[in-house]
Order: structure tokens, then sequence, then C-alpha cells
């Protein structure tokens, strides 16, 4: 009898053991939270409802700013003309 793709009991509860080993059990309740929070948050924001509408505004672009200073920049062919001139 397979649960989840193919996985029967067996191979469940030999994942279990081993995610208790790596983690211990002073973890696993919080990983649980957070793992129950997450799925809620995803089935939240699939089922797309429109409790908090998302304004998709662009922001708009910055006109030239005061304090930007402009640096002139040198190539290294017109370093080369200027010091054999």
């Amino acid at each position: 009898m397979a649960f989840i793709g193919g996985l029967g009991p067996i191979e469940l509860i030999i994942i279990l053991v081993i995610i208790l080993l790596i983690f211990g059990p002073m973890k696993l309740p919080q990983i649980g939270d957070a793992l129950g929070k997450s799925v809620r948050h995803f089935r939240k924001g699939v089922s797309g409802s429109e409790d908090e509408p998302v304004d998709v505004t662009p922001e708009p672009i910055e006109e030239k700013r005061d304090d930007a200073q402009t640096v002139e920049v040198e190539s290294e062919a017109e370093k080369a003309q200027t010091q054999d001139a």
C-alpha cells in the first residue's frame, strides 16, 4: 500500500527516524511550526485572496540629483596620446 509518491509506511518511518537523529527532539516542534506556517502562507498566496490589494504602480524615476558628481574617465589610448605629445 503506497502513501505518498510510492513511499510506504516503513519508508516514512525510516525518514522520520533519520530526521529525528539529525535535528534532535528539541528542534522538531520548531521545525514543524515553521513548516506549518510556510504551507499556510503558500496556500494563502496561491488561493489569490483579495484581502490585501497589491500596489503594482512603478515608483517614479528620480531626476538628476543635486549632490551627484561628474567624473571624467580617460582611456588608456587617450593617456598614451597625451603622454606622447
